[in-house]
């Protein structure tokens, strides 16, 4: 089973890239679990609220694996609450550290922010110059994670093309 993660800043085309890739390759793909858990809450999510949906992600992730062909894609993972928890809150619990130092990842594709925000409840830095932050953020993590990754740039369409072009590579390996 290849594992492939979508990674990157808020309103990257992350989701949509995510679905396409598993109709593409004839898979599932493992959606981002914050979105249904703070769609849940009443108010604004605390700190706490991380190792929630830290391990909500796990969960989402291992159902999706079992459902798979030899190929998962997952719409992020447990790098993105790390970077949340760092940045909003200047720490982040030991335990979804522990866990990201035992995820798997076999390839990252990595958004880039030059599709026009689209606003969201939920989405939180709709500035360019914070979207520019937070790319090179997690460009700093897939280049240290001693994963091969890819950049994903353009158009939807050329996002997608580029995608399907890497996860076949991996594929072929």
């Amino acid at each position: 089973m290849k594992k492939v993660v979508v990674i990157g800043p808020e309103s990257t085309g992350k989701s949509t890239l995510s679905a396409k890739l598993a109709a593409h390759f004839d898979t599932v793909w493992a959606p981002e679990f914050a979105r249904q858990y703070l769609d849940s809450l009443e108010g604004p999510y605390e700190q706490e609220d991380l190792l929630n949906i830290a391990y909500g992600q796990m969960i989402v992730e291992q159902k999706a694996e079992a459902k798979a062909n030899d190929l998962l894609i997952c719409d992020t993972d447990l790098y993105v609450i790390k970077v949340w928890s760092e940045h909003k809150y200047q720490d982040c619990d030991p335990r979804i550290l522990s866990a990201i130092a035992n995820q798997r990842c076999d390839h990252y594709l990595l958004t880039y922010v030059d599709l026009p925000w689209e606003e969201d409840p939920q989405r939180e830095y709709p500035d360019p110059e914070m979207r520019q932050y937070f790319y090179q953020v997690y460009r700093d993590i897939v280049m240290q994670s001693g994963v091969t990754w890819t950049d994903i740039r353009g158009s939807y369409e050329q996002r997608e093309t580029l995608a399907i072009e890497a996860v076949s590579r991996l594929l072929a390996e």
